[in-house]
């Protein structure tokens, strides 16, 4: 039987222009950090912008924005509060810092319930912060999502260039568009992102050095702009068409 839902998740998602997705082959490699700070970089370009975090397991755009004394209205279903001029959404807003063990078919439910009770109205752009990996997670984002692009984010180590590599595999079986790849916490230029990029025909978007006042940014959303892990990230997204 086709959950009914899954219809009014595309009524959800009608006005939204562009839905990217940015996704890891592991954790720890600065995913939530690029899918915060991209939102924030558009939504100061004028452009109209939600944010949507999925890593059920461990939500943590909340914590970067610095989301701490909102939540959102219920209306007609559920709507976003603006974040510095984003709309932001988040399992975090229900279960807090407690941990949610959830499984299979209790993902899918939640995922499923998240994405037809938020109202995002108009949106030049929706960024999904996924789980890393390749589970159920990103499955479900391309069935129920559709017209997903994908961001991949990947540091130099070998180890999270392999992991990010089953990724790129994974959505290339799919058919998925991909709108290239970003390596993170670069501390010398190896070439590998590059020479990955160009093995399997996507595009390198660029690399962000790895600096520590990002992290001292964090929580502040005015600050992180300032970084110059924003900047660079700033010049990735001119250099991809996003601004």
């Amino acid at each position: 039987m086709i959950d009914p839902r899954t219809y009014i998740i595309g009524e959800r998602l009608r006005e939204v222009k562009r839905i990217i997705t940015v996704a890891s082959g592991k954790g720890g490699v600065g995913k939530s950090l690029v899918s915060a700070t991209l939102s924030l970089l558009l939504s100061s370009r004028g452009k109209e912008i939600g944010l949507l975090d999925l890593d059920f397991h461990g939500p943590s755009c909340h914590i970067i924005l610095g989301a701490t004394d909102i939540e959102p209205l219920e209306e007609y279903g559920i709507v976003p509060p603006r974040l510095n001029g984003v709309k932001f959404m988040t399992i975090a807003y229900y279960i807090g810092d407690e941990p949610a063990p959830l499984r299979g078919e209790e993902i899918s439910n939640v995922f499923i319930e998240l994405l037809s009770v938020t109202r995002w109205g108009k949106l030049d752009y929706l960024i999904i912060d996924a789980p890393p990996g390749i589970g159920d997670e990103i499955a479900d984002i391309v069935r129920l999502v559709r017209r997903c692009e994908f961001i991949l984010v990947t540091t130099p180590s070998k180890l999270s260039l392999l992991t990010v590599e089953r990724t790129i595999k994974f959505l290339k079986e799919l058919r998925q568009p991909v709108i290239g790849l970003i390596e993170n916490m670069v501390l010398r230029e190896s070439g590998e992102g590059i020479k990955l990029a160009e093995k399997y025909g996507i595009k390198y978007l660029g690399s962000i050095p790895y600096t520590v006042e990002i992290e001292d940014a964090i929580g502040s959303p005015s600050r992180i702009l300032e970084t110059v892990f924003s900047k660079k990230l700033a010049e990735i997204a001119v250099a991809s068409g996003l601004l």
